[in-house]
Parts: structure tokens; sequence; C-alpha cells
């Protein structure tokens, strides 16, 4: 079995072992063991990484096997510079929502963590498939973890939020697999990612099938105006489901028009490239005002969430090798960063159980461990140079004015609505007096917390201060890629 497929195969073998175990008595044992499973999975993944051929664009660490003969589907697996860092990132997040819930989850602890490592496994799965109906299947299946994350564990709303999660984003799915089912034909039966990118479509197919993954990936990502199922579901899901759910499953949909819509439809790509900025812009901007007046801390996280992936595809519509670097640096820094800012209001949540701004003020002066910490991610979440969140967003911008400077500057405001509305929360809730006997009574982060913090506070000031190892993995893929959208597939 290739490493690929252990980072696939052990978070879900791991996740059977736990649903297996089955009682909240053994729930000391069941938290050991996703926790074992967890890094365990992270640590296969990280020879992904020292041993990719950095400098290549070509896949690596393939591994195919006939799966389904009859109608040439393959167990096709492999990773490129596009794709390796999300197969990281998700190993490492999952071991951050294992320490995250370890005392925030009290009942069906088994059932908790195996849905985590299962997910984990599922969406590392959709970063590595190279057959169309392999990435469908694990696409699809990601869907049934968090559905039962946001459905079991979540807030008052949570089977409301839980329905509409499932609804949007699996509707959406049904027209690529028509979509897939197409290209099947249309390639004499393949269902070869890689030579997909090959064909000659004419201008109508290309646009259908455009539109089709456009459907499922902009739902996914979420684009506006198909954003509206985001806040409802982070504001019912619980904190670790938040976070993996801003940290990668957003990600999913972005990673998705760089592995099917601009490859296979490039001429289409570029045609509707225009359209694909607007939609980006208005993210970047109307929903950065609209987090302005939030007042549930969660809420207001989740429309940045919107407004920062708008910088992700912005990126990749401007067809040059700055942007697109820009958005997937963009996508990983998200994922640190928004990753942070859900577990920092999960902490609050469990000691108050409260996501209202009101109901906070003066945390600093009871948890400043902690509000050292939510600072520092704050600052993150505004672009503050240094840290992860301002490299991705800088690219952008830079590589926006490379394309058209009035774009470079709408996408610029994103910066100052970002800076208003994180701090003003920030304000609201750590600055100033103790406000109230609730915060009065606060105790700082304990060792666990810290631990959990910690950790992703490396990774975004690692991020933000040596971005090169990100960047240069990144590069040959992004610039053969597009190479490849430059050349039209109209036939001849």
């Amino acid at each position: 079995m290739g490493l690929l497929s252990l980072a696939i195969w052990t978070p879900i073998a791991f996740g059977v072992i736990l649903l297996a175990l089955g009682r909240d008595e053994q729930a000391g044992a069941v938290r050991w063991l996703a926790l074992v499973g967890a890094v365990l999975s992270f640590a296969i993944t990280v020879p992904l990484y020292t041993g990719f051929e950095v400098g290549s664009a070509a896949m690596q660490f393939v591994e195919k096997a006939s799966w389904i003969e009859r109608f040439n589907v393959h167990y096709h697996l492999g990773v490129d510079g596009i794709s390796l860092w999300f197969v990281l990132l998700t190993a490492f997040m999952t071991v951050i929502v294992v320490i995250a819930g370890w005392e925030a989850i009290t009942s069906r602890v088994n059932q908790y963590m195996a849905a985590f490592l299962i997910l984990s496994g599922l969406m590392i799965g959709v970063f590595a498939a190279l057959d169309g109906i392999l990435f469908y299947v694990f696409f699809e299946a990601t869907l049934i973890p968090m559905y039962l994350i946001i459905g079991i564990w979540g807030g008052p709303n949570k089977i409301y939020a839980a329905f509409k999660f499932f609804l949007y984003t699996l509707l959406g799915s049904l027209l690529t697999l028509i979509a897939l089912i197409y290209l099947y034909t249309a390639s004499n039966g393949s269902f070869d990612v890689l030579s997909w990118h090959q064909l000659p479509l004419s201008s109508t197919a290309q646009t259908l099938l455009f539109f089709a993954f456009f459907a499922a990936f902009a739902v996914k990502v979420p684009m506006w105006p198909v954003h509206t199922w985001l806040p409802d579901v982070h504001v019912e899901a619980p904190t670790g489901g938040s976070a993996v759910l801003a940290a990668i499953m957003l990600k999913l949909g972005a990673y998705g028009f760089l592995r099917f819509s601009m490859p296979i439809a490039p001429d289409a790509a570029q045609e509707w490239g225009t359209f694909m900025i607007v939609l980006s812009l208005v993210a970047v901007i109307y929903v950065g005002l609209v987090a302005m007046v939030q007042q549930d801390m969660k809420k207001l996280v989740a429309y940045s969430s919107v407004a920062h992936m708008g910088f992700v595809t912005l990126g990749f519509f401007i067809f040059n090798p700055l942007g697109v670097s820009g958005g997937l640096v963009q996508m990983i820094a998200h994922g640190f960063v928004s990753a942070a800012m859900f577990l920092s209001i999960g902490v609050l949540y469990d000691r108050v159980h409260s996501r209202e701004i009101a109901s906070y003020g003066g945390v600093v002066n009871t948890m400043p461990r902690f509000s050292a910490f939510a600072l520092l991610f704050a600052m993150a979440n505004c672009g503050l140079p240094g840290t992860a969140g301002f490299v991705g967003e800088w690219m952008v911008i830079l590589g926006a004015v490379k394309f058209n400077f009035w774009i470079g500057l709408l996408a610029s405001t994103a910066l100052i609505f970002g800076a208003a509305y994180t701090l003003w929360m920030f304000k609201r809730v750590y600055l100033g007096p103790v406000a109230n006997d609730d915060v009065k009574a606060l105790k700082d982060i304990n060792a666990r917390e810290f631990l959990m913090l910690a950790l992703l506070a490396v990774a975004v000031l690692y991020m933000g201060l040596h971005p090169k190892p990100f960047t240069d993995v990144m590069d040959p893929s992004v610039v053969q890629l597009l190479k490849h959208v430059a050349v039209s597939k109209l036939p001849q």
C-alpha cells in the first residue's frame, strides 16, 4: 500500500475501530486512541512532503489499480504541487480537532472522534483522486460524517442547519455527476481526470461543463450568492465541526476549480472569467460589510470566511501565476487562521456558553495567555504582515493589479474591511474593564488548550515569515496549469 493510500485509509480504519468501542464509559481510552490515530495519520503524510520532488509539475506518489473493470473505473491516486499541501493540512487539522474536543464532548465520544477521523481520510481522498468516479465518491462521502457532526453535536437548530448543509451541497453535485458521465462518453470510456484535460470540446460543451462543475464547487467554496448555508451551519456546528468546515471542506470546492473546471473547459473558463471575478469581488466587499454588523462571533467569522475565499476565486480567474499561487497560499493560510478563530471562540463558549459579543468584555484581564493567542489570530485574520493571513492576500492583490488596476484596488478594500470587523470584535470581547460576573469568573487556558492554540500559532507565524516552502512546491504545477488553460481546446 502506497503512502497516499495509507494517508486515506489509516484515519478511516481508526474511525471504524472507535465506532466498535461504543460506550461512554470507555471515553478516556477512546480519546487517546483517537489522538494516536490522528497523530499517526499526520506522520504518514510528512514523507509526502519530504519525498516530494520540488520543481516538478508531474503527479507524484501515483497509485493505480483496477476498481470497476466493466466501466474502466480505477483506484487512481496522485498528488502534485497544487494538492500536496492540502493533504498535510487535512491531517494536521484532524490532530487539532481531536485535542479541541477532548473535554468539550462528553456524550457519544467514540462516534464524535470516529466521524472526524473518517472525514479526514475522505477529504484526503478528494485531494488525491485522479479518477473521476473515485473523486466523486470521496467528494460526496464527506457530506455524511459532517452531516452527523452537525446534526448530533450541534446547537439548538442543528437539524435545520445539517439539512440545509446537506441539501445545498448535494443538489449542486448532481450536475457534476452528469458532467463526469458526459466526459466519460466523450473520452471513449475513460474516467482518467488527466486525460480529460486533453479532450477537444466544443464551445457549447465547455460552457455546459463549466457551469455543471460550478454548481458543485461554487456552493462548496461558498461563493456569493450561494453562501447563505454557511453562517447557519457554522453557528450550529460544534467547535471542531466549524474548524474543519472552514479549514478544509471549503477548500474542496476551490480545489475543484483548479482540477476540473479550468483545465477541462479552458475556453469557457476564460470566457466566463469576468463573471467569476465579479462574484469574487462581491464576496470580498459586500460580504465583508455584512460581517461588520454581526453580533454573534461565529457568524462574524463565518462571513469573514466567505470574504477570504472570495480572494481565492479572484486569484484563480485572473489567470496569472501570482494570482493562482496567491489563491492557493490563501487557501492554506485561511485553513490555519479560520480554524484558530473558531477554536478561540470555542474556548470562550465552553466557559460562558454564549457566542454573543455583548456577553463579553475585558477578557484580557482574566485570561491573559489566551488573549495573547486571540490577538495573534485576529491580526492574522486582518492580514498583518508576518502572519499567514498576509501572504496569500498580498499575492492575489499584486496579481490583480497586474491584471487590472481597478480590480486590484477593489480587492484591496477587503484588507480594510477585514481589519475593521476583526478589530471591532477583538476590542469588544477582550479589551477594556471586566464587563460582567461571567467574565470575572473566567479561568485562563489549560495545558491542552495551550497546546492546541500554540500549534496553530506556530503554523500561522511560520507560513507568514517563511512562505517559500509552500510556493516552491506549488509554482511548477501552477505554471503548467496556466500554460494548459492558455491553449484552446476547441476542435480544429
